[in-house]
């Protein structure tokens, strides 16, 4: 530990295994794992068909690189593009890449239509990634403190509010792009409004913006659908995915559709590791149990019942605000700052996430059954009484 950067703030346990919604440590106890590597493990720990996937991929060809072609990555282009209704696929090795290429193509958009100083609207409370440009982007001044000058292009509006960007629409000709998250995830768990999006979407198409929508932590089944723009009734010119699209192996994606498609060239945008046959072998396999096990369809059943649950037990209590999520994306808010409940929750056997100080968030494995759903809600519900009656 001495060597490592003292980058976080580690929970002080470590994990050797792990078996679908269950994780082990040195001491051989057992976790409930209700935050599956923020949003990631959506297939669980150990998935025997992700897991042949990976070694079989690894026994014949791990890397070449992208100034060949890649047969796995256009056969995962292919499928992801299909499933997304999107054009094209660029891939990368997080979410953070995922959103600097949609930056980066916003821009390219903006000056291929003569604007010298594109500018993208952003949302307060959003997040986007910690490079500079999507930290800029990002809607944290805790995450950004420290490390200005932050890049210029950006203008921030609160989430949920339409008239605050055609506000911004008349006093600035230079706006490129919107970009924003269907559901905040680091910002609490709080979830654009269908109609507000959809004017969003509306308002983009009238003044020839891009409508980019960030899905890195939603999407890949999380809300219960493929994407949570599906049930939104909305389609963007550009899409970020990260996080469950690889199930742990890093893989990042940004898709384009309509005007987005064709703004990159040969030359305008690379990487050295995104997009190669292992971690597409990967992403194959995560797809191919997602279709099989119908895990989207499970998040959508299973997260209703949980939101159900902690809604009848918690929100008549004094100290809870609010309730709220989609599919097997939920969060708790409460009326004060509950960090501790991480380190309750690890000693309970039950692991949880706080995020934006107030809100208890749940990012459970999309394979999770019934008896574990009912055991994630008896945990959580015990741990906030007992936090709350002090």
């Amino acid at each position: 530990m001495s060597h490592l950067m003292n980058t976080y703030a580690r929970q002080p346990i470590a994990f050797t295994k792990g078996k679908g919604a269950w994780l082990w440590d040195e001491n051989n106890r057992a976790y409930l794992d209700a935050l599956s590597g923020i949003a990631v493990n959506g297939v669980g720990h150990a998935h025997p068909k992700l897991v042949k996937a990976i070694s079989d991929q690894a026994a014949e060809l791990i890397h070449t690189s992208n100034i060949y072609r890649v047969l796995k990555q256009e056969e995962l282009a292919d499928k992801l593009c299909a499933i997304a209704n999107m054009d094209q696929a660029f891939f990368c090795s997080s979410g953070a890449e995922a959103n600097e290429a949609a930056i980066k193509l916003a821009r390219l958009y903006g000056h291929q239509k003569g604007i010298e100083q594109p500018t993208i609207i952003v949302m307060e409370k959003a997040w986007h990634g910690r490079t500079i440009a999507t930290l800029s982007a990002t809607g944290s001044r805790k995450a950004q403190a420290g490390f200005e000058p932050l890049v210029a292009g950006f203008v921030r509006v609160p989430f949920n509010d339409l008239e605050a960007v055609k506000a911004v629409a008349q006093n600035n000709r230079n706006i490129v792009a919107v970009l924003l998250e269907p559901i905040q995830g680091e910002g609490g768990i709080r979830i654009a409004e269908k109609q507000y999006i959809q004017a969003l979407s509306e308002l983009c198409a009238q003044n020839d913006w891009l409508f980019m929508i960030d899905e890195v932590q939603t999407g890949i089944g999380r809300t219960g659908h493929w994407f949570a723009f599906e049930e939104m009734g909305v389609k963007p010119d550009v899409l970020a995915l990260a996080k469950g699209l690889g199930s742990g192996v890093p893989i990042g994606a940004c898709l384009a559709a309509g005007k987005a498609k064709d703004v990159f060239k040969p030359g305008n945008h690379g990487t050295t590791f995104g997009g190669g046959p292992l971690v597409c072998a990967a992403a194959l396999a995560t797809l191919e149990i997602m279709e099989e096990e119908k895990l989207a369809q499970n998040a959508a059943h299973l997260g209703q019942y949980i939101k159900e649950r902690l809604t009848q037990e918690l929100s008549s209590l004094t100290g809870v605000v609010e309730v709220r999520g989609k599919g097997l994306m939920l969060g708790v808010e409460l009326d004060r700052p509950c960090g501790e409940l991480v380190a309750r929750g690890i000693a309970n056997g039950l692991l949880i996430n706080v995020t934006s100080d107030k809100v208890v968030r749940l990012l459970p494995p999309l394979i999770i059954n019934q008896e574990e759903a009912t055991q994630i809600v008896d945990g959580v519900i015990s741990l906030i009484k007992d936090f709350l009656n002090g």
